[in-house]
């Protein structure tokens, strides 16, 4: 063992043997110019053929995923006069984990093309748009329905 090796556990490499490497392997591959340029023609080609394929993957993925996306999306048509409950994302307005996230009920006054709906309030006769996928039908019960979250619905 060289006392470089001791000292940092490693062998040293002289500048000379770096030297004498690197020009023994330009000498070698000078001999073989054409060769070599015919490997890197058709690493080329492989490559593009590699991007080819990785293209197609992607588009197959895309739609694979679309579907499922697509799958889980639960389509609901509402008509026009319907009672509907209403979902509040919004984490503030219940201040309790039991109390419910649905709101209303809220009558339905007009059905727009994509997915939105025209809801009137039955208690302050107003009217907003929501998106019909926070929507889910009326099926009776008590209304426990109050003004502020109304006004934090709208707002």
């Amino acid at each position: 063992m060289s006392s470089y090796q001791i000292v940092y556990g490693k062998t040293c490499h002289l500048p000379l043997e770096l030297e004498h490497r690197a020009f023994w392997a330009t000498k070698y591959l000078n001999f073989y110019m054409v060769k070599a340029g015919e490997l890197i023609i058709l690493q080329l080609h492989e490559l593009e053929e590699f991007q080819n394929s990785a293209y197609e993957n992607i588009k197959i993925y895309k739609e694979k995923t679309k579907k499922w996306h697509v799958r889980k999306i639960k389509f609901k048509e509402f008509q026009e006069g319907e009672l509907v409950l209403l979902f509040t994302s919004r984490l503030k307005l219940c201040s309790g984990k039991l109390k419910s996230r649905w709101l209303g009920p809220f009558k339905i006054t007009k059905v727009f093309p994509y997915g939105v709906v025209e809801l009137k309030d039955t208690h302050s006769n107003r009217n907003f748009k929501v998106n019909g996928q926070r929507l889910k039908p009326y099926l009776g019960g008590e209304s426990k329905l109050s003004m502020e979250s109304i006004n934090l619905i709208t707002t």
